[in-house]
């Protein structure tokens, strides 16, 4: 298959060694990005979330001030709780960074620096938590929850360092699910143990997930999966 006809095809109809082609080639882009990025945060959360709404202003309020503090802020490239962090960081004059992905809808936001788009979800798993010296997770829907048990999975089972900082933001959201987690998966099942859920940090507000991340970040060096 010609260069063209590759790049053109689409993804689904590749042959096996056409497909590991195209794997190979989305992770040289995403590493050569990576290589750039200093003292990168990764911002999860959802692409559907307009702006003026509450997370929306908090999520651009904390890439602005990660900014200023020197973060270059990494999100995955969308609109909603993507573009607002990336718009902050921009806003402040920061560096942003974002892993897109190949979707027929919810993709793209006009403040990144520099980006590269992947057909392969879990692709882009691995560079939004390559990257970075701290993760911080907005509500989101099943493409959030998919990463926050990741990377969960991930820091649990030292395939990341054990002290990177997973902040959720906006309590409402998350206590329910680590309610559940504790009551039905930890003490019924005994699928989780208690000290697993050391990595999450619940921030009240923007202030407390910024000194988490200055806390925490500063302690250990990129994280490399």
């Amino acid at each position: 298959m010609d260069a063209l006809t590759f790049a053109s095809a689409p993804k689904h109809s590749l042959s096996n060694e056409d497909r590991l082609k195209r794997i190979t080639e989305e992770f040289r882009e995403g590493f050569t990005l990576a290589e750039t990025i200093q003292r990168g945060v990764t911002i999860f959360g959802s692409a559907r979330v307009k702006p003026g709404e509450p997370s929306y202003n908090q999520a651009r309020q904390l890439g602005f001030s990660l900014a200023k503090d020197g973060y270059t802020i990494i999100t995955g490239g969308g609109p909603g709780i993507m573009e607002a962090a990336n718009r902050g960081a921009r806003e402040a004059g920061g560096r942003t960074v974002s892993f897109n992905i190949d979707l027929i809808k919810e993709q793209g936001n006009a403040y990144v620096d520099a980006s590269v788009t992947s057909y392969y979800f879990f692709v882009r798993k691995v560079m939004l938590a390559s990257a970075a010296h701290a993760y911080v997770f907005f509500p989101g829907g099943f493409g959030t929850l998919d990463e926050f048990f990741e990377i969960s999975t991930l820091i649990d089972t030292h395939k990341l360092h054990e002290d990177v900082p997973m902040v959720l933001m906006d309590k409402e959201y998350w206590e329910p699910l680590l309610r559940w987690l504790r009551t039905t998966v930890v003490e019924r099942y005994h699928s989780v143990t208690p000290a697993e859920f050391r990595m999450w940090r619940l921030a009240e507000n923007v202030a407390d997930a910024v000194d988490v991340v200055k806390q925490c970040s500063g302690r250990m060096g990129v994280c490399r999966y």
